[in-house]
């Protein structure tokens, strides 16, 4: 009984954190419902301890508790593999000498680009100082959340921050990550060499897309992100790269 209850605490304890970080989340303002996933983790969790406490799992069938421990297991198989995948690119630096940078598109505010999409901005200024012939593609439309386009957000950045108006394309129609390399595709001449900006939690996906609609001289380069939200979007990259690859 005392491991029962021991583990109950813990169970407790975890499902507190979990909705205490599903708040965090929430109040980025990201405009994403996302932040329900780790509320719904805190609840499993908490139910998991107490069932745990009253010794449900023990009345369970035999046949029941293989079956349901073989899918956890083969869950967290596939959840390796995939962030295993994804934490591989999250340090990519590119190479220098590139054609094209495409800076993929986040949240705009009124008071300029969102946290996450600053990280990119600011690496593509530091690339785009060190290569002064490569051109920049901002890429992203304008969300029900967002004041103007995030790639007209995204230019006045770049040019605040020194970059000639005349390296910069803006790209101001797309929604997602495949529109982004689309309707940017369609700015830059044929066989450019072409690197793709973005977070590095996002970085493995977005050159998966990239090789998937014909660039194939393509190559990452990882921004940083916000350590204590990089849990938040390291989960949601997995379902975003499990969607992708179903």
């Amino acid at each position: 009984m005392k491991k029962n209850m021991m583990v109950f605490w813990i169970c407790l304890l975890l499902g507190i954190l979990s909705m205490i970080y599903a708040v965090m989340v929430h109040a980025t303002g990201s405009g994403t419902a996302f932040f329900l996933i780790w509320i719904g983790i805190g609840i499993v969790v908490f139910l998991f301890g107490i069932s745990v406490y009253m010794e449900v799992w023990k009345k369970v069938p035999n046949p029941v508790k293989i079956f349901a421990g073989m899918v956890v297991c083969i869950g967290l198989l596939v959840f390796c593999i995939v962030e295993g995948c994804v934490i591989s690119q999250m340090h990519a630096d590119g190479r220098g000498g590139l054609d094209y940078i495409i800076v993929l598109g986040a949240q705009v505010r009124k008071d300029g680009p969102s946290p996450v999409l600053k990280y990119r901005l600011d690496k593509a200024v530091e690339y785009l100082n060190e290569n002064p012939d490569t051109v920049c593609i901002v890429s992203g439309g304008q969300g029900s959340n967002e004041p103007w386009s995030e790639a007209e957000g995204m230019a006045r950045y770049l040019q605040e921050k020194g970059i000639d108006t005349a390296r910069i394309l803006p790209e101001d129609k797309s929604q997602t990550t495949e529109q982004n390399i689309t309707n940017s595709k369609k700015l830059m001449k044929e066989g450019a060499s072409v690197g793709i900006v973005t977070n590095n939690f996002h970085v493995f996906r977005a050159l998966q897309i990239a090789k998937k609609y014909g660039l194939s001289d393509v190559c990452g380069i990882a921004a940083d992100s916000t350590p204590k939200y990089l849990p938040n979007n390291m989960l949601r990259e997995f379902f975003a790269e499990m969607k992708w690859l179903l």
